[in-house]
């Protein structure tokens, strides 16, 4: 795949024509997750953005449900869930 600066206008308009919506937002979550871990971290510990960081996973395995296979809403459901759990934690030891 080209880099963006290596591509024409017109070429870079048909590659986000073939994306999904759907792809972006499995990045999307997938790095709001690492975000929530990383601010439950004791180094920078900062559990209002933790927190924003749940709501968010809530919402967008909502939204993801039935455009994606059910496995993927599953782990993400998991993973919403165990970082739940970690804040729970974090705000114990605070």
């Amino acid at each position: 795949m080209a880099e963006p600066e290596d591509l024409s206008q017109e070429e870079l308009i048909e590659q986000i024509r073939r994306m999904k919506v759907s792809d972006l937002l499995l990045t999307t979550i997938t790095t709001v997750a690492q975000l929530g871990y990383a601010k439950l971290e004791p180094d920078g510990r900062d559990l209002e953005q933790a927190r924003l960081a749940i709501e968010s996973l809530r919402a967008l395995t909502a939204v993801l449900a039935g455009s994606v296979p059910e496995e993927v809403v599953h782990d993400f459901e998991q993973a919403t869930a165990n970082l739940q759990l970690a804040y729970a934690k974090a705000v114990d030891e605070s």
